[in-house]
């Protein structure tokens, strides 16, 4: 009987990829005293600029308390500041400091770095084509 089929071979690819991914990424910022999710919200803050704190969860996939936690750490670590909407008193939102700014003026472009030889093995084009391989591979098992 075989046991092993091309999708299951294709999940185990992905899962492993991801991890080994997400270990680039762990390293790399951890050179800066920061974890993963850190790093994601001060880049989500960098390119989008002040964001409702409910709103980050949703785009860096955490849960609400789990954002809160996170904002606080870099609250405390003056990246981060909280801001009252003014047309809403019951939103927050989060921005980065200028420390933020700065650390992220430094270090994006490193990331970046990495990130490209992370990939630099794929053409552009294989690139491309991997990204919308993988989006639709998650469309359809969202939609599962």
């Amino acid at each position: 009987m075989k046991v092993d089929s091309e999708e299951l071979k294709a999940v185990t690819v992905i899962l492993r990829t991801s991890q080994a991914i997400q270990e680039v990424i762990r390293k790399d910022v951890a050179k800066y005293g920061l974890n993963p999710t850190e790093f994601s919200v001060l880049e989500l803050l960098y390119h989008k600029g002040d964001q409702p704190t409910q709103m980050i969860g949703k785009k860096v996939l955490l849960t609400s308390g789990s954002i809160t936690y996170v904002v606080d750490k870099l609250v405390n670590k003056n990246y981060v500041i909280r801001k009252a909407c003014p047309k809403d008193r019951r939103v927050t939102h989060a921005g980065l400091t200028e420390s933020g700014k700065e650390l992220m003026d430094e270090i994006f472009p490193k990331h970046k770095i990495i990130m490209e030889e992370v990939f630099d093995q794929l053409e552009a084009d294989e690139l491309i084509e991997t990204v919308e391989l993988l989006k639709r591979i998650g469309y359809r098992a969202k939609s599962l």
